[in-house]
């Protein structure tokens, strides 16, 4: 049997919204706790919440959880994908992003199942032909992910992101069509939000 840890990155800083996105309410809570609740109620065998000390005061959290706090955000999603991989102990690496407040436990499991009858593949749903998240990693590509953030011969950060992986090994990915492909949306700038508070009225 599989043991899934998923991973749910929030240590972004939101540079192109100039706020901090995951603290924006939507049906009476945070972004961010929307993801939080997700991750408490997710049949998985552990849960990590990569974020920022600062975001600890605006949610609330499940014993279940475990905290991992990225002390540089400002260095990108692949410093968080490699904090988030040196934490987990899984067999497969879940990760999520706090920006798709619709999704549910429903919309997770089609990528659960398909790991348990698949295990050696990464796996993501593709939404209108593109890539989209979550993705599902098995253990067998840690070394990668944890390689994503590193620092090229010219000194130069690199913030390469888990694609690279994805695209590297496209003979073993597993494309997943969603049920509900809405669910996927996420929210990257003030029209994404606004247009998310339009559905809820």
């Amino acid at each position: 049997m599989i043991k899934v840890s998923a991973i749910m990155l929030a240590a972004g800083m939101s540079k192109r919204m100039g706020k901090d996105k995951l603290l924006f309410e939507y049906l009476g809570k945070p972004l961010l706790q929307h993801s939080v609740d997700l991750l408490s109620d997710l049949p998985v065998y552990e849960r990590i919440l990569i974020t920022s000390d600062a975001r600890l005061a605006f949610i609330s959290l499940s014993p279940g959880i475990r905290i991992c706090i990225n002390p540089h955000p400002e260095k990108g999603l692949s410093k968080s994908i490699q904090t988030g991989t040196q934490a987990a102990s899984g067999t497969h690496y879940l990760f999520l992003t706090a920006d798709q407040p619709k999704l549910t436990k429903a919309d997770l499991l089609q990528l659960l199942d398909a790991a348990d009858a698949d295990p050696g593949k990464i796996i993501y749903p593709c939404i209108d032909s593109n890539p989209n998240s979550p993705t599902l990693f098995p253990a067998v590509f840690r070394p990668e992910l944890l390689d994503l953030y590193r620092t090229d011969q010219s000194g130069k950060e690199n913030d390469n992101g888990g694609r690279t992986i994805r695209d590297a090994n496209k003979q073993h990915c597993l494309v997943i069509e969603p049920e509900n492909p809405e669910n996927f949306a996420d929210i990257d700038n003030m029209d994404d939000y606004e247009q998310l508070l339009q559905e809820q009225e």
